[in-house]
């Protein structure tokens, strides 16, 4: 196994806890995002909303991703983790992830959570993608 560290300097430095943004396993050509929340360079929210959230994460997400070699085109797997009941936030956060998604549509599976790194983060969104070109 061969792999690559990704940590972008847009995002926060995730070396206190011992992860990495994202790492490829470069033989295989894939890249497995950690989690990505709405935390500015002090560890802080920026956003009180689940949906302000929801696109700070996914904004973070793409940054991760491009780093990396890859784009929203080339994901494969995404999770997304809500504190609390995900159906309470449907109507809030499908139109989020539909829009960033768009045509990439890989799959997208949503986990209600008791809490996330801290009391004030409501979502949290990790990813697999590709950093080869999809064919087909």
């Amino acid at each position: 196994m061969s792999k690559r560290l990704i940590n972008p300097e847009e995002l926060y430095d995730g070396a206190a806890f011992g992860m990495s943004q994202a790492t490829v396993e470069t033989e295989l050509g894939l890249v497995f995002v950690s989690g990505q929340v709405d935390w500015n360079h002090q560890y802080e929210t920026t956003e009180d909303s689940i949906g302000g959230q929801a696109r700070k994460a996914l904004d973070n997400l793409k940054i991760a991703l491009t780093a990396a070699g890859s784009s929203v085109e080339q994901l494969l797997q995404v999770r997304v983790y809500i504190r609390g009941e995900v159906g309470e936030h449907l109507e809030t956060l499908a139109p989020i992830l539909s829009g960033f998604l768009g045509d990439s549509r890989p799959s997208v599976t949503g986990i209600g959570v008791a809490s996330l790194a801290s009391p004030s983060l409501l979502i949290e969104v990790e990813a697999v993608a590709s950093v080869r070109q999809v064919v087909g």
